[in-house]
């Protein structure tokens, strides 16, 4: 039987975003994210052989996660009904994981991108471009479906709950009460759902 793994990447992660929620990509140094997961510095840079790809892995994986989990709240041919979901889950998403939300509101450039290694730079790129191939794709499905504008249904799945979270992530300070329901009745109104 193989040993468990102390410190894995996704500790050593979870550990920088709780770094980078508090203080900033400063914050996030090799030495600080060793500290904060209570790993000897070696573990980190066994898995990270800079800080460049320990930045990198921070950006990818919390988008990547959270545009999985996205994908799935709008399922694959998404209606009205179902983007106003998704858009209200986005706010719901934010309140539940503040660190997560606040990597993701900072957008990749603020993870220094230059210093990331080829193939992390590469990927990003390729990655955008699906994402938002993909996103117009589900943009253009829920507006037929729903007879709406197109940059309509944009602005109520993706522009309308980052508009509601996005100051309270920068500030940084607990996401309102309301704004899910904020979301839900504007959504609903722009998107004729309900």
């Amino acid at each position: 039987m193989g040993r468990s793994t102390l410190h894995s990447a996704d500790a050593l992660l979870d550990a920088a975003v709780a770094l980078f929620a508090a203080g900033g990509v400063r914050a996030v140094t090799m030495a600080a994210v060793a500290r904060e997961a209570g790993a000897p510095s070696g573990s980190v840079y066994h898995r990270f052989p800079d800080r460049g790809s320990l930045l990198a892995e921070l950006w990818q994986r919390t988008a990547r996660d959270f545009e999985t989990a996205y994908r799935a709240e709008l399922g694959a041919r998404p209606t009205s009904a179902a983007a106003v979901g998704a858009a209200v889950w986005v706010v719901e998403w934010c309140v539940e994981h503040p660190g997560r939300a606040a990597v993701l509101n900072a957008g990749a450039g603020a993870f220094e991108p230059r210093t990331w290694p080829t193939a992390a730079r590469q990927a990003h790129a390729a990655g955008a471009r699906a994402r938002d191939d993909d996103l117009a794709s589900l943009v253009d499905s829920v507006a037929t479906s729903a007879e709406v504008a197109h940059d309509e249904v944009a602005f109520a799945m993706v522009g309308l709950p980052i508009a509601v979270v996005s100051h309270h992530l920068r500030v940084p300070e607990p996401v309102p009460r309301g704004a899910a329901d904020l979301v839900r009745r504007l959504a609903s109104r722009i998107l004729g759902a309900g």
